[in-house]
């Protein structure tokens, strides 16, 4: 271990006479050991970024490095968990010092005392190499493969009853193989085989499986001012997205709103499973009284658990709330370390950090079989100015936009999807799996939702001068039925049955309305009145 001392301090940045240090190398600060991590190299010094509160450290006090970056530690028991930022977890924080976090803790993550069962597929004697899979171990409803970090021939294999804390297989060579692994946050994995994105993920929600569907692998934000509903429709999503495993990350939130998420995830069941949502979710906690530094690695260490458990072949989203926060958090961070501040205070790097990020999503190969990360986050601009930084530097990397309208939010209209401002790049690949797959007229009727609620935006300028009654009779059947599109198939209430909806319910909703405005313009076209037309 390197050994130095504090030699300067600045809030959470301290400067550290500490010589052989690397860049992002994880180093421990004072007598509390306070974990922090480099972030400059200068001649004579380093300069590390505290992600504790550092209110009573002082010069002269020890700094150690640690040899290695921030790291995570990945293995069975992830499920159900909630974390902080620097992936300590909440429930052993709570026994161990209260309700209130203090500086210095650092709990091993995973729960080194829980009885597992393991499933060796080799024996002693049997050869193995770097990241193949040697084992399973039950984790709930999934099982849950164990690869090995180094290759070597296998001299002992154990089966049966385990913990965390005992080896799984040793080797003649020397060294021993657990069940969990080191990874770290920072580095996407390079060693994978990446494959194009076919397969759709289901939603529920009929406004994005109709109109702008996501793909297992994509990536899409959406943006919205105060009140626009994007923590709830996150959580809705975050209910019954069609995926084996949600990882969700409360990103600089208040910390009521995690406590309800937390509280009703807990009594939620998994609509695909049957089984508690819990036990598929994992939540990256970090609200808005937690250190900023922390809330900068959070969504790193979010990122890292959710490739971690696609590499072992599982359909993955993991859901960020929000983005925004997370830049604030890069900002501030930026300013103490006196950079070149870009537009509006954001360093020059946003755009190139937050593609980055980004591009770990995606779907690999992973043996005989594949897996898939999706990311869906929120932003949060400032007064709902969408020009902003963070907002323009997503959409630049992003493949579906989800944009919340202030003014749909204001006349109640939920989730507030702007249908006109909105898009999806993977609509046409996803459009021809959804004709295939759940009926022909998927496509079609696609069009004919878009053409209705355009010739109603078209119609509504015109209703406003001329009055509704001033419209001809096939312009006001025309608005009556694109009144019903958006009413009752693009509103969903996400406290009631109808919060969720499968594709074929969400298809034979749209064709019950589209079907009633063809019937009825025929009738028009015949003579018949409007008004007995909308009463029958």
């Amino acid at each position: 271990m390197k050994k130095g001392r504090i030699i300067g301090l600045s809030g959470p940045t301290v400067s550290v006479d500490l010589p052989g240090l690397q860049l992002y190398e994880r180093v421990y600060v004072g007598h509390q050991r306070l974990a922090g991590e480099v972030v400059r190299l200068e001649q004579g010094k380093a300069v590390v970024q505290v992600y504790e509160e550092t209110r009573g450290l002082a010069l002269g006090e020890p700094a150690e490095g640690s040899g290695r970056p921030l790291t995570v530690r990945l293995g069975p028991g992830l499920l159900g968990g909630m974390f902080d930022g620097l992936q300590r977890p909440l429930q052993a924080l709570r026994r161990e010092t209260g309700p209130f976090i203090r500086s210095g803790t650092d709990p091993f993550p995973l729960d080194l005392e829980r009885s597992w069962n393991f499933s060796p597929l080799k024996s002693p004697g049997d050869s193995l190499s770097a990241g193949e899979i040697f084992g399973t171990v039950e984790e709930g409803a999934f099982l849950h493969p164990i690869r090995a970090a180094v290759g070597g021939t296998l001299a002992t294999v154990h089966r049966g009853a385990f913990t965390l804390d005992s080896p799984l297989a040793t080797y003649k060579e020397g060294g021993e193989l657990f069940a969990w692994q080191e990874r770290p946050v920072r580095e996407p994995r390079r060693d994978i085989t990446r494959l194009p994105t076919a397969d759709p993920l289901v939603t529920g929600q009929r406004c994005l499986d109709f109109l702008f569907p996501l793909s297992k692998g994509g990536t899409a934000i959406f943006p919205g001012g105060f009140g626009t509903g994007k923590t709830i429709l996150e959580q809705s999503i975050a209910k019954f997205a069609d995926v084996d495993i949600v990882i969700y990350v409360g990103c600089g939130e208040r910390g009521n709103e995690m406590a309800e998420i937390l509280e009703e995830f807990a009594t939620l069941s998994d609509p695909w499973r049957d089984t508690p949502l819990m036990e598929r979710t994992i939540v990256v906690v970090n609200t808005s009284n937690m250190p900023v530094a922390a809330r900068e690695a959070s969504i790193y260490t979010a990122v890292a658990m959710a490739e971690y458990y696609r590499d072992l072949g599982y359909d993955i989203l993991l859901l960020a709330d929000s983005i925004s926060r997370w830049a604030e958090a890069l900002r501030e961070i930026s300013s103490s370390l006196e950079e070149m501040p870009g537009e509006e205070g954001y360093p020059t790097y946003l755009g190139s950090r937050l593609s980055a990020y980004f591009e770990r999503a995606g779907v690999v190969a992973c043996g005989e079989g594949t897996g898939s990360l999706s990311m869906i986050l929120s932003v949060s601009p400032p007064g709902g100015d969408f020009t902003e930084p963070v907002t323009q530097a997503c959409l630049r990397s992003a493949g579906a936009l989800y944009l919340l309208d202030t003014a749909l939010a204001h006349r109640r209209h939920f989730p507030a999807i702007h249908w006109g401002q909105s898009y999806s790049l993977y609509e046409q690949d996803l459009g021809r799996h959804f004709c295939s797959e759940v009926s022909g007229d998927w496509d079609p009727l696609r069009s004919r939702c878009r053409e209705l609620l355009q010739q109603e935006t078209a119609l509504a300028e015109v209703a406003e001068i001329v009055g509704l009654e001033g419209l001809q009779d096939r312009d006001r059947l025309v608005m009556h039925a694109a009144e019903r599109v958006r009413r009752e198939f693009l509103c969903q209430n996400a406290y009631s049955e109808d919060a969720f909806s499968t594709p074929q319910q969400t298809l034979e909703r749209i064709s019950t309305i589209v079907a009633f405005f063809d019937e009825a313009l025929a009738r028009l076209e015949e003579g018949e009145a409007l008004d007995e037309i909308l009463k029958g």
